[in-house]
This record gives structure tokens, sequence and C-alpha cells, in this order.
């Protein structure tokens, strides 16, 4: 039965409502970045752009790096963004909008994020990229959807070793796609860790201004945790999302983050845009040869 109006909603030039996005628009490898002046910093090192939009935070530009055909578009920050990205993504690719109806051949996307992030073990330098092996997630998006795609022992490890308020989402974990962590691996000097996503920047992630912390020693518990010989080395606001809704999808997607704080040192990266400006070098670079 085609989907109703009322939840695939298009523009009237047919168009995804939130993306403002058709199918023709985009590349079928795609870079995710949250701010939408770092679109343009990415495709500075394009050949060539052939097509660009924007609505709201949601900047798409599509064009050729090294004859790869690649789409960017920002995400603006927070997980919240990513369900709507990553849900109109696929329906640009596998659902036929103008009859409604899901297609019959499945289209897989490879999705990388770039982005920041803070590291919260010591041995996680400044200026370092961390390959986040799984996600980790704190935001409570994932019990939206009926699902199968977690990593169940390294999950039931992580909710047993926890303690902290029952009011807050039950935490899971979601691995990377292999074959990502595999090609971005060759010939690399990356940190691979666990990234633990969540809700807000301030109190989901262990800082307080003004405001007491329900509970003050979360941060101390995400650092003490191990999983067989992974632990979680840094946090950010978009990865489990990202990982999680790509599984659902039937896509892949690997998030790649640049440390430019570190919470266990106090830290903070001397050239933030230079840390970043290198992530995207490398990452264009291992994706034209993907």
């Amino acid at each position: 039965m085609p989907i109703a109006s009322s939840e695939l909603i298009l523009n009237p030039d047919g168009s995804l409502y939130h993306l403002n996005l058709k199918p023709e628009d985009i590349a079928h490898t795609i870079i995710t970045v949250g701010d939408q002046e770092r679109v343009a910093k990415v495709t500075s090192y394009f050949d060539e752009i052939i097509f660009e939009t924007q609505k709201r935070e949601f900047k798409t530009q599509t064009g050729f790096y090294k004859g790869k055909k690649i789409t960017v578009i920002s995400t603006g920050i927070g997980i919240d963004n990513i369900d709507i990205v990553l849900n109109e993504l696929d329906a640009l690719v596998n659902i036929d909008l103008k009859t409604r109806e899901l297609k019959k051949n499945h289209q897989k996307l490879t999705i990388v994020r770039i982005g920041t992030s803070g590291g919260i073990q010591p041995f996680v330098d400044l200026d370092k990229f961390v390959m986040s092996e799984a996600s980790v997630g704190f935001d409570g998006l994932l019990h939206y959807y009926k699902n199968d795609v977690t990593n169940v022992e390294a999950t039931k490890a992580l909710c047993d070793h926890l303690k902290v308020s029952p009011k807050k989402p039950q935490p899971y974990i979601v691995d990377a796609d292999q074959t990502l962590i595999d090609h971005f691996l060759k010939e690399s000097n990356v940190v691979l860790g666990y990234t633990g996503t969540n809700l807000g920047f301030y109190g989901p992630q262990g800082r307080t201004l003004r405001l007491q912390l329900e509970d003050p020693d979360f941060i101390d518990q995400l650092v003490s945790f191990r999983y067989e010989n992974h632990s979680i080395t840094n946090l950010e606001m978009e990865t489990s999302a990202i990982y999680s809704l790509a599984k659902l999808l039937g896509h892949r997607a690997l998030s790649m983050n640049a440390i430019i704080a570190n919470r266990a040192t106090g830290g903070f990266s001397k050239d933030p845009k230079a840390s970043v400006d290198s992530l995207i070098r490398f990452t264009l670079d291992k994706l034209s040869k993907l």
C-alpha cells in the first residue's frame, strides 16, 4: 500500500520535506557533518560540485572527488536530526516518491560521519582521529524502533557496569560496519574505540555550570568500563543514531571523530580547525578508494 502523505511528506516540487532533496540529487556515498559551514569545507576539495540546496540546518552539496561521486550533508547537532536525515536519505533510494511504495530492489548507502568529539581516556590524545568501532547510545532513540541490531553481550556488560538513575533511557551498543572499519584502517594511524552518544552537551555528558547532576560520577563510570579489550574513548551527539538507523535500514556507516578536547586531562586543541581539516582530507582519500 502507498505510504500516506502524513507519513512521507513531500514539498510541492516532489522533494522530501526536511532535506529538500530528490533521488537524483544525491550520491550513494554520503558524508554527514554537524555544522552547515563544514559542508563547503569538505567540498572545497572536490573536482566539481554538481548540485546544492539548503533547508533549515540541512545543507547538501553533491559532486566529485577524484572521480568518486559524493554527497555531503549537514545534520545540525543531535540524534533528533539524525532521525530525520537517515530516514529521509533512505527514502530517497528505497521508496518510489511518485507512487509512495517501497522499491523491490534495496539500495545500500555508505554513510560516513566527520565530526568533532571529546576524549575521556588519557591515551586519546588531542587532534587524534578516533574511529568508532561501536556506538554507545545513551539517547533512547533505538528503543522507538523494533530492532535486533544491538551488540547484545556488550550492551549487557555495560548495563551491568553502570549504576545510574533508572529514569534515564537504557543504554545500548551497536557495532560499526566492519567492511568500512577494515578499509579505513589500512595504512592508517587512528585510534579504535567505543564512542558514547549523549542527548546533550552539558548534563548528559557530565558537565555542569550551575545545575547539579543526577549522577555526578557518570563519566568516571564510563572511563572504567571495559568489554573484552574495548573501552569508551570519546563522547559526542550523533553516532549511535547513525549506526542504529543505518543498520536497521540496511546501510553501512562509520563515524570518524577529530578529538579536540580531552576530559581526562582537561586539554583543548590549539588548532581545532586544522584537526578537522586533516580529518576531512583523510576521509575523502579513503572514500575515493572505496
